[in-house]
Parts: structure tokens; sequence; C-alpha cells
């Protein structure tokens, strides 16, 4: 499995604890819906969820077996979810906008059955980020109960870094035993953000999360494809540093 190899790669490489990344299960389903699935191989589309949580249960069993104690899960189709036009697309799909949070949720859910308990599993909510670019907007509001209080898993990235993704508000869903990582920081752009300012951003976000259940990192990778986006690898370590000295700020020393 290529992931495995991956993961023992990197493993030999650092110090910390390395984390693994794949594609949320829900990557299969939401762009082509019903529609992109054999209806002669899976005429009831409840048998295709089973079968592809049980792909990701062996996936995570076999990181798992290879020491990997840290997985993220990239997910685009809930924070698609959040776009009045994402929304239209998809009961244009055939599909209901309201119900697919809670679906997502069942399938994630089943993918992650039985995890082991010292295995953390978070998840990353993007909004596009190839060259720079994206592809949806809109509050966290239309899937934040589901998306905090169904969802098992232990934490959450979400985009912060500018008013395409809303306000705070949403994070009142998200309860007392998850982590939410803010991506305050854009990975789209060179410069840096004031630290004052993402100081005070956190400080409004801890009013619906405690300060002690939130981290800071970049909105979401430096590049989501091979092309890259526009920024430098100067930069990027520039980015880097200023989220390190940032939450020093805030936290203190690690």
């Amino acid at each position: 499995m290529a992931d495995r190899a991956y993961f023992n790669f990197l493993k030999q490489h650092v110090t910390r604890t390395p984390k693994v990344t794949i594609p949320s299960p829900t990557m299969v389903h939401f762009r082509g819906g019903r529609a992109a699935i054999d209806i002669k191989s899976y005429p009831d589309l409840d048998l295709f969820f089973e079968d592809l949580a049980q792909c990701f249960r062996d996936e995570i069993a076999a990181l798992y077996s290879a020491g990997c104690r840290y997985i993220q899960l990239d997910d685009t189709n809930l924070a698609y979810l959040c776009d009045s036009k994402m929304r239209q697309g998809a009961l244009d799909r055939g599909d209901d906008p309201d119900e697919l949070p809670r679906t997502y949720a069942a399938l994630i859910n089943a993918a992650l059955r039985n995890k082991p308990s010292d295995l953390t599993v978070c998840i990353h909510l993007c909004r596009g980020n190839f060259r720079s670019t994206w592809f949806a907007e809109g509050s966290y509001e239309p899937v934040a109960d589901v998306l905090f209080n169904e969802l098992n898993v232990d934490g959450y990235f979400l985009e912060y870094d500018d008013e395409r993704s809303g306000g705070f508000s949403p994070l009142r869903f998200v309860p007392r035993n998850k982590t939410v990582v803010l991506g305050l920081v854009t990975s789209k752009r060179a410069e840096l953000e004031p630290m004052r300012e993402l100081i005070n951003r956190v400080e409004e976000a801890a009013q619906h999360v405690p300060l002690e259940n939130l981290c800071l990192s970049p909105q979401c990778g430096f590049s989501s494809t091979v092309h890259g986006n526009d920024i430098s690898e100067d930069a990027q370590w520039r980015k880097l540093k200023h989220v390190v000295d940032t939450a020093t700020e805030i936290w203190g020393e690690a």
C-alpha cells in the first residue's frame, strides 16, 4: 500500500509524531453522486458505502500496524456544503444538501469503526487550494452541528484565513473533548498576517471554544498539487515560523 510506504519513509526522517494525510471517504461520492456509482454493481447505495468504509478500515489498520498514530482526513465536501452554489449542485444531482452531512458523518464513522484508542484522527475541511485559488465559500453554520457532534474524530483543521469562511459562531457546537485548529494564516499568499490580528482572532474564537482546546495553523497546505501555490519556499518557511511565534505568544512555550 502506497500510504504505508510513504509513512515508513516519513517516520525514518522525523523525531516528532509523523502524520499521514489521506482523502476522506466522502470524496468518492460528492462530485458525481448516485450517477458516478455503477448501479449494476451497487443497486443499493448503502452497500457501496459499507464496502467503501471497509476499504478505509483496512487502510487505517495497515497504517496503524506500521506504527502510525496520527491520521488526517482531507475533506472538501463538508466545506462545499456550506456554499449555496455547491448545495444547489447537490440538489441538481438528486441529493439533499441538508441530509448529506449526516450521510457523510455516518460514512466517516463507519470508516473509523473500532479504531485503536491511541490513534488520533482529525479532519481538515478545505474549500479549494489549487494554485492559490479557491472553489467554495460560506459559514460553517449549515454543517456545524453534525460536523462537531456526530463525527467521531478528535479534532478539526478549519479554514479561517479570510471572510469566505464566515465567523466563529458555529464553533459553539464544539464539545469540550475536541480540538479545533484555526487555519488563520493563509497558505495562498506570501504576506504575513499581523501577529496582533491573529491573536485577536484566536481570542474571538475562544469565546466559543476554551483557549486550551484551540490551536493555530496555516489554512491549508502550501501545495494541493505538483503545481504548488503562488508562494515561494522562503515565504512558506516564514509562514510556518510566524505560526510558531504567534502560538508561543498565545499559549507559551510547548
